[in-house]
């Protein structure tokens, strides 16, 4: 487990406020985080999503960032160290920027991960090491099974697996119309593009320009809704996100403390809705 805690939600002003905390949950088995370590864990796994690379790829890549960071964009490390990876620039990763920066630090990592020859048949702590050549090689492993849990949640493999309990947002003032999205959602569709899926979206109607509308395809186009809702979940305090919804599913910011629930969204199956619909967007957004 990442970091443990009680969390309590409330709806009474006189009591203390809430402790925000995510988590990734497969049958009985749960691991918790920071939302800060679970934006970056979003950015980890939607990156193997984004690149087509295996469920495996993105365990040992997690595995590897709580055992280097946990899972937190360091700006120190052993020697020269630096970020999620806690990459060297003096040993050619890149330069300090780049190496902090969570995309390139990861997509570094899987440049080097995918010519481990093998390396989805490795134990998770031989592959790691062989791209890291840590000074505590047995280490990775060690980290395997809350790795596997927020892979296979964020892959999107166990549907509705993460949630992130978190305060609400004080109401926005941006506005945007039915062709062009907030600065936020268009920082939100930026981050997507580089993190999790090429798919581009539309604005929804009727949501002044804040709830954005992604429709994967193809044959897992279902996981990849998934993979994705995931993603928004876990970067939801980054991004200021306050509803995902898919097919039959929603997460809301304000309750978030249930969790994913059933609900007629509206969305067809492969769709995801992404934004912030804690002002405009009350009304039903048409589906087109």
């Amino acid at each position: 487990m990442l970091a443990g805690g009680v969390v309590w939600l409330t709806q009474d002003e006189d009591a203390p406020a809430v402790r925000e905390r995510c988590s990734a949950r497969v049958g009985g088995e749960s691991t918790s985080m920071s939302p800060e370590q679970a934006g970056n864990a979003a950015t980890v796994v939607g990156i193997s999503v984004l690149r087509g690379l295996p469920a495996r790829a993105a365990t040992i890549a997690i595995a590897t960032v709580v055992q280097e960071s946990r899972i937190e964009n360091l700006d120190h490390g052993d020697r020269d160290s630096l970020g999620l990876f806690q990459q060297r620039p003096s040993q050619g990763w890149g330069t300090p920027a780049q190496v902090q920066d969570p995309v390139y630090a990861t997509n570094a990592f899987y440049d080097a991960l995918v010519e481990v020859d093998g390396y989805r048949d490795l134990p998770v702590t031989d592959a790691a090491q062989r791209v890291q050549r840590s000074g505590f090689p047995l280490a990775y492993g060690d980290h395997e099974p809350e790795a596997r849990l927020v892979a296979s949640t964020l892959t999107g493999y166990d549907p509705g697996g993460f949630n992130c309990r978190l305060r609400a947002l004080d109401e926005s003032i941006e506005r945007g119309d039915d062709d062009s999205p907030t600065p936020t959602a268009d920082r939100l569709r930026r981050a997507v593009a580089a993190q999790v899926t090429a798919s581009a979206p539309r604005v929804v109607a009727e949501s002044e320009g804040k709830v954005l509308e992604y429709r994967l395809e193809g044959e897992e186009a279902a996981r990849l809704a998934w993979a994705l809702a995931g993603w928004s979940v876990a970067s939801a305090k980054v991004h200021d996100v306050t509803e995902v919804s898919v097919a039959g599913s929603r997460w809301s910011r304000e309750r978030s403390g249930r969790g994913w629930v059933a609900a007629e969204t509206g969305v067809p199956t492969g769709g995801v809705r992404v934004g912030d619909r804690s002002a405009a967007g009350q009304r039903p957004a048409r589906s087109r």
